[in-house]
């Protein structure tokens, strides 16, 4: 018989839910999964080509990464980010930041302990942190989804070892002002605590909002842990690649996490990456630019749905949280869109919300019309389900 383990307490993983749903009902539109709608650079794929028939991409390598993929997130950190890598702090290659999440909370802390996360947060996150046998402490933000400092602050308890900030926010598409990632990183130094800074977002910023990288401000290098990915700015989800830049003094720790979990990052996808960051993010802007559009249309079709719902402010990402002004039960709710309507979005349960209900829309995985064939149908089934 099967015995209890501490997978039962963590919850299940809703994309694949929400995408089991979606294969029982054929041609259902996905304003689901976060993923973008382009590709890599060719020069990229390119790399990975050359690389897959160098023999030494068959064995293992460096584990914080390769030379050349490090080098140029050392000068993407300086330029982009005003993040010195140095003595004080270093970077290392992972499979992707949720991997380098999973690091960063198995390197600080000890089972029972407690890491904040602001609400709504993303739900991998919340799963990592239970599946190291510590506590995800839920902390309210505003209405608008930006960081309550006070409410933060109060939730600080002697078994607090880090808050997590993700700007710009999946799912809300919040951008934190720069003054209040200022004060929480503060908080953090006064507090012994650690900034976990997830920043995967960082190039998906519209109307001119800037992106803030709490590890560039002064005193920040010594508790501040920040992740990166190329998953979305250049089309890499499915090739892994992320990276973090932290304290030198977690060097040991996150070095015995990598070597049991991952080894060594493949060489095959970091060659393709560091061809990929050469290119810069100038190849992902004309895209952002795309996406700022296809925003605009979303968030105006959603004024359709009148006071069903209250009006989404999205900045950031490529997602909008619509909090739905119903009693309704956001997993079923979702279910029937799919089964009814042909179009898949996420509930808000995913992400922490639990005073009311909410369902997350992406819309970066579609061409511009897909994503408005998509609107429409969410605008009459929500039209039509929402007492």
């Amino acid at each position: 018989m099967p015995q209890p383990s501490r997978m039962d307490a963590v919850q299940t993983p809703v994309i694949d839910v929400i995408g089991s749903l979606i294969r029982q009902t054929p041609g259902t539109i996905s304003l689901g999964q976060g993923i973008v709608h382009y590709g890599p650079p060719p020069e990229a794929i390119e790399a990975a080509r050359r690389a897959a028939g160098d023999p030494v991409s068959h064995r293992y390598n460096a584990g914080a990464g390769m030379p050349a993929l490090l080098e140029q997130i050392g000068r993407k950190l300086h330029d982009e980010n005003g993040i010195e890598v140095g003595a004080g702090t270093r970077v290392m290659v992972t499979a992707g930041s949720n991997m380098g999440f999973m690091h960063a909370v198995l390197a600080i802390t000890s089972p029972g302990d407690e890491i904040l996360l602001p609400v709504p947060y993303y739900f991998n996150q919340e799963m990592a942190i239970q599946m190291a046998g510590c506590k995800a402490v839920p902390v309210a933000t505003t209405p608008d989804y930006q960081l309550d400092l006070a409410a933060l602050e109060a939730a600080i308890t002697p078994r607090s070892r880090a808050i997590v900030t993700i700007s710009p926010n999946n799912p809300s598409g919040a951008v934190y002002a720069a003054d209040a990632v200022a004060a929480v990183n503060a908080l953090c130094r006064a507090r012994g605590l650690y900034h976990i800074s997830d920043e995967a977002y960082e190039y998906f910023t519209y109307g001119g909002v800037p992106h803030t990288s709490p590890g560039a401000l002064p005193g920040a290098a010594g508790h501040t842990i920040s992740l990166f990915s190329l998953s979305k700015a250049y089309g890499f989800a499915g090739w892994r690649i992320g990276y973090l830049a932290y304290p030198a003094h977690l060097a040991g720790a996150l070095m015995k996490c990598q070597d049991t979990i991952l080894i060594c990052p493949p060489l095959v996808t970091q060659a393709a990456a560091a061809v990929a960051m050469a290119a810069g993010r100038g190849y992902c802007e004309r895209f952002v630019r795309e996406l700022e559009g296809v925003r605009t249309m979303v968030l105006d079709g959603l004024q359709a749905l009148g006071d069903r719902c209250a009006p989404p402010r999205s900045e950031g990402a490529f997602y909008c949280l619509v909090r739905l002004r119903a009693d309704v039960d956001p997993m079923s709710l979702a279910e029937r869109l799919i089964r009814e309507y042909q179009v898949a979005v996420i509930p808000g349960t995913a992400f922490g919300i639990s005073d009311g209900a909410a369902v997350r829309v992406a819309y970066g995985a579609l061409d511009r019309s897909t994503v408005e064939a998509g609107l429409g149908r969410l605008v009459r089934g929500l039209t039509a389900l929402l007492p």
